[in-house]
Protein backbone atom coordinates (compact mmCIF):
# COMPACT_ATOMS: atom_id res chain seq x y z
CA UNK A 1 0.00 0.00 0.00
CA UNK A 2 1.52 3.29 -1.04
CA UNK A 3 2.31 5.76 1.72
CA UNK A 4 0.78 9.22 1.97
CA UNK A 5 4.09 10.75 1.02
CA UNK A 6 4.20 8.76 -2.23
CA UNK A 7 0.68 9.95 -3.17
CA UNK A 8 1.63 13.66 -2.77
CA UNK A 9 2.82 15.29 -5.98
CA UNK A 10 6.39 16.50 -5.92
CA UNK A 11 6.90 20.17 -6.68
CA UNK A 12 8.77 21.03 -9.85
CA UNK A 13 12.50 21.04 -9.42
CA UNK A 14 12.64 24.76 -10.27
CA UNK A 15 10.37 25.60 -7.32
CA UNK A 16 12.49 23.57 -4.95
CA UNK A 17 15.67 25.31 -6.06
CA UNK A 18 14.07 28.72 -5.88
CA UNK A 19 12.60 28.10 -2.41
CA UNK A 20 15.88 26.67 -1.11
CA UNK A 21 17.88 29.57 -2.50
CA UNK A 22 15.52 32.17 -0.98
CA UNK A 23 15.59 30.40 2.37
CA UNK A 24 19.38 30.28 2.34
CA UNK A 25 19.56 34.00 1.55
CA UNK A 26 17.22 34.80 4.46
CA UNK A 27 19.24 32.60 6.79
CA UNK A 28 22.48 34.25 5.69
CA UNK A 29 20.96 37.71 6.11
CA UNK A 30 19.81 36.90 9.64
CA UNK A 31 23.26 35.58 10.53
CA UNK A 32 24.88 38.76 9.21
CA UNK A 33 22.47 40.92 11.22
CA UNK A 34 23.26 38.99 14.38
CA UNK A 35 26.99 39.32 13.74
CA UNK A 36 26.67 43.07 13.12
CA UNK A 37 24.69 43.52 16.33
CA UNK A 38 27.32 41.61 18.25
CA UNK A 39 30.11 43.69 16.74
CA UNK A 40 28.32 47.01 17.44
CA UNK A 41 29.61 49.00 20.43
CA UNK A 42 27.58 48.53 23.61
CA UNK A 43 27.04 52.10 24.83
CA UNK A 44 24.87 51.46 27.89
CA UNK A 45 26.95 50.88 31.02
CA UNK A 46 24.68 50.36 34.05
CA UNK A 47 27.52 50.05 36.56
CA UNK A 48 29.14 53.26 35.31
CA UNK A 49 25.81 55.11 35.35
CA UNK A 50 25.18 53.93 38.91
CA UNK A 51 28.59 55.17 40.04
CA UNK A 52 28.12 58.48 38.24
CA UNK A 53 24.62 59.13 39.61
CA UNK A 54 25.72 58.17 43.13
CA UNK A 55 28.46 60.81 42.92
CA UNK A 56 25.93 63.32 41.59
CA UNK A 57 23.65 62.81 44.58
CA UNK A 58 26.61 63.21 46.94
CA UNK A 59 27.41 66.56 45.34
CA UNK A 60 23.78 67.65 45.46
CA UNK A 61 23.33 66.79 49.12
CA UNK A 62 26.52 68.71 49.90
CA UNK A 63 25.39 71.77 47.92
CA UNK A 64 22.46 72.67 50.17
CA UNK A 65 20.30 73.83 47.21
CA UNK A 66 19.02 70.35 46.36
CA UNK A 67 15.48 69.94 47.70
CA UNK A 68 14.83 66.31 46.79
CA UNK A 69 11.35 65.03 46.05
CA UNK A 70 9.26 68.19 46.13
CA UNK A 71 6.44 68.98 43.71
CA UNK A 72 6.26 71.91 41.29
CA UNK A 73 3.68 73.52 43.56
CA UNK A 74 5.96 73.16 46.59
CA UNK A 75 8.87 74.60 44.61
CA UNK A 76 6.70 77.57 43.66
CA UNK A 77 5.76 78.17 47.29
CA UNK A 78 9.44 78.02 48.29
CA UNK A 79 10.46 80.56 45.64
CA UNK A 80 7.56 83.00 46.05
CA UNK A 81 8.92 86.25 47.43
CA UNK A 82 12.52 85.45 46.50
CA UNK A 83 14.50 87.79 44.26
CA UNK A 84 14.78 87.14 40.52
CA UNK A 85 17.38 84.51 39.74
CA UNK A 86 16.94 82.53 42.97
CA UNK A 87 16.95 78.84 42.12
CA UNK A 88 16.85 75.32 43.50
CA UNK A 89 17.22 71.80 42.10
CA UNK A 90 14.69 69.09 42.87
CA UNK A 91 13.74 65.60 41.70
CA UNK A 92 11.76 65.64 38.48
CA UNK A 93 8.17 64.45 38.54
CA UNK A 94 8.59 63.16 34.97
CA UNK A 95 9.89 59.56 34.77
CA UNK A 96 12.19 60.33 31.82
CA UNK A 97 14.15 62.94 33.78
CA UNK A 98 16.15 62.84 37.02
CA UNK A 99 16.11 66.50 38.03
CA UNK A 100 14.34 69.81 37.51
CA UNK A 101 15.70 73.32 37.92
CA UNK A 102 13.17 75.68 39.52
CA UNK A 103 13.92 79.38 39.11
CA UNK A 104 12.32 82.64 40.19
CA UNK A 105 11.80 84.89 37.14
CA UNK A 106 10.31 88.34 36.76
CA UNK A 107 7.00 86.60 35.99
CA UNK A 108 7.22 84.19 38.90
CA UNK A 109 8.67 80.72 39.47
CA UNK A 110 9.20 78.45 36.48
CA UNK A 111 10.80 75.06 35.86
CA UNK A 112 13.31 73.60 33.42
CA UNK A 113 13.91 69.87 33.26
CA UNK A 114 17.48 68.60 33.23
CA UNK A 115 18.40 65.82 30.82
CA UNK A 116 20.85 63.06 31.68
CA UNK A 117 22.48 60.87 29.07
CA UNK A 118 25.64 58.77 29.33
CA UNK A 119 27.24 60.76 32.12
CA UNK A 120 26.25 64.19 30.77
CA UNK A 121 23.70 66.75 31.96
CA UNK A 122 22.08 69.51 29.94
CA UNK A 123 18.97 71.65 30.08
CA UNK A 124 15.87 70.44 28.28
CA UNK A 125 14.72 72.69 25.46
CA UNK A 126 12.52 72.41 22.37
CA UNK A 127 13.79 75.63 20.85
CA UNK A 128 16.19 75.87 17.87
CA UNK A 129 18.98 76.72 20.30
CA UNK A 130 18.75 73.20 21.74
CA UNK A 131 21.70 72.01 19.66
CA UNK A 132 23.88 74.79 21.06
CA UNK A 133 23.18 73.94 24.70
CA UNK A 134 26.27 72.68 26.45
CA UNK A 135 26.53 69.37 28.28
CA UNK A 136 28.31 68.93 31.61
CA UNK A 137 29.75 65.92 33.38
CA UNK A 138 28.56 67.25 36.76
CA UNK A 139 25.22 68.82 37.64
CA UNK A 140 26.80 71.53 39.85
CA UNK A 141 28.97 72.45 36.85
CA UNK A 142 25.82 73.03 34.78
CA UNK A 143 24.34 75.26 37.49
CA UNK A 144 27.66 77.06 37.90
CA UNK A 145 27.85 77.73 34.16
CA UNK A 146 24.52 79.53 34.14
CA UNK A 147 25.13 81.41 37.37
CA UNK A 148 26.54 84.91 37.52
CA UNK A 149 30.19 85.11 38.49
CA UNK A 150 31.23 86.21 41.97
CA UNK A 151 31.96 89.68 40.60
CA UNK A 152 28.40 90.01 39.34
CA UNK A 153 29.18 89.61 35.65
CA UNK A 154 26.27 88.04 33.75
CA UNK A 155 26.87 85.85 30.73
CA UNK A 156 24.33 87.52 28.46
CA UNK A 157 25.01 85.41 25.38
CA UNK A 158 24.74 82.17 27.32
CA UNK A 159 21.65 83.28 29.22
CA UNK A 160 20.01 83.94 25.87
CA UNK A 161 20.08 80.16 25.28
CA UNK A 162 18.68 79.34 28.70
CA UNK A 163 14.97 79.68 28.03
CA UNK A 164 12.08 77.99 29.77
CA UNK A 165 10.64 75.30 27.48
CA UNK A 166 7.06 75.91 28.59
CA UNK A 167 6.69 79.69 28.43
CA UNK A 168 9.73 81.14 26.71
CA UNK A 169 10.90 83.16 29.72
CA UNK A 170 14.54 84.17 29.79
CA UNK A 171 16.12 82.60 32.86
CA UNK A 172 18.87 84.05 35.01
CA UNK A 173 20.56 82.09 37.77
CA UNK A 174 21.92 84.36 40.46
CA UNK A 175 21.82 82.67 43.85
CA UNK A 176 20.73 79.32 45.28
CA UNK A 177 17.87 78.86 47.70
CA UNK A 178 19.23 76.72 50.52
CA UNK A 179 17.11 74.28 52.47
CA UNK A 180 16.88 75.16 56.13
CA UNK A 181 17.75 71.55 57.04
CA UNK A 182 20.75 71.52 54.69
CA UNK A 183 22.15 75.02 55.01
CA UNK A 184 25.89 74.92 54.25
CA UNK A 185 28.34 74.76 57.10
CA UNK A 186 30.99 77.42 57.60
CA UNK A 187 33.55 74.94 56.27
CA UNK A 188 31.58 74.45 53.07
CA UNK A 189 31.08 78.19 52.57
CA UNK A 190 34.82 78.64 52.99
CA UNK A 191 35.40 75.90 50.43
CA UNK A 192 33.15 77.71 47.94
CA UNK A 193 35.10 80.92 48.47
CA UNK A 194 38.39 79.13 47.81
CA UNK A 195 36.97 77.45 44.71
CA UNK A 196 35.91 80.83 43.31
CA UNK A 197 39.48 82.03 43.49
CA UNK A 198 41.35 78.98 42.25
CA UNK A 199 40.82 75.65 40.54
CA UNK A 200 44.34 74.39 41.27
CA UNK A 201 43.90 72.95 44.74
CA UNK A 202 47.13 70.97 44.60
CA UNK A 203 49.12 74.22 44.45
CA UNK A 204 47.70 75.52 47.71
CA UNK A 205 49.93 75.28 50.80
CA UNK A 206 47.36 73.25 52.74
CA UNK A 207 47.51 69.95 54.63
CA UNK A 208 46.40 66.89 52.70
CA UNK A 209 43.10 66.46 54.62
CA UNK A 210 42.07 70.00 53.64
CA UNK A 211 43.07 69.41 50.02
CA UNK A 212 40.94 66.26 49.94
CA UNK A 213 38.05 68.23 51.44
CA UNK A 214 38.32 70.80 48.64
CA UNK A 215 38.46 68.11 45.98
CA UNK A 216 35.29 66.46 47.27
CA UNK A 217 33.30 69.46 46.01
CA UNK A 218 35.30 71.37 43.35
CA UNK A 219 32.47 73.77 42.42
CA UNK A 220 31.77 77.44 43.02
CA UNK A 221 28.05 77.31 43.82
Amino acid sequence: MPTKKALMPEPPSGMVASHTSAQNERDESEVQQIQRSQDAPYSWAPAEDLRFITTTFQHLHTSGWYWGGMTASEARDALIGASEGTFLVRDSSRPLYLFTLSVQTWRGPTNVRIEYDSGQFRLDSSFPARSSLLSFSALPSLVQHYTSTSQGEERIAEQHHMVSKDNGILLKLRKPLYRAQAFPTLQHLTRLTINRHTDCHTQLPLPRPLLLYLQEYPFQV
